[in-house]
């Protein structure tokens, strides 16, 4: 079980990163249940961490522009295992998207402070 809490009237929950030689990190990412797609960085974010670039994929944004998004490879903690997935580099927050949410349970008490859990 993954949990984590409503902050700003935002899902939010930490993603912990496996970097080599590095000790584990987390981040935390707003659960966008608009987000077709599964995980989000800012592309500073990306820059920092030193991901490896995998490659590109058209997108459709929601003002209707279309755009090419690049796609990168990141290694973290999932459900207490260790997955390499790709990461998309777009926007200003960390987004999870409902690709993450499947085969899970989402649950967020929407209040300030309020428990979210992915089972």
């Amino acid at each position: 079980m993954i949990t984590g809490t409503v902050v700003d009237g935002r899902a939010t929950v930490p993603v912990t990163f496996r970097m080599p030689n590095q000790p584990d990190f987390s981040i935390e990412f707003v659960i966008d249940t608009g987000f077709t797609g599964s995980r989000c960085l800012p592309p500073e974010a990306i820059a920092v961490l030193g991901l490896p670039f995998e490659y590109e994929i058209p997108a459709n944004l929601a003002n209707n522009s279309n755009v090419f998004l690049k796609v990168y490879t990141a290694t973290i903690l999932w459900n207490g295992a260790e997955s390499e997935v790709n990461v998309i580099a777009a926007g200003r927050k960390p987004l999870l998207g409902v690709a993450m949410m499947s085969g899970n349970e989402l649950y967020v008490h929407f209040i300030e402070g309020g428990i979210v859990s992915i089972e």
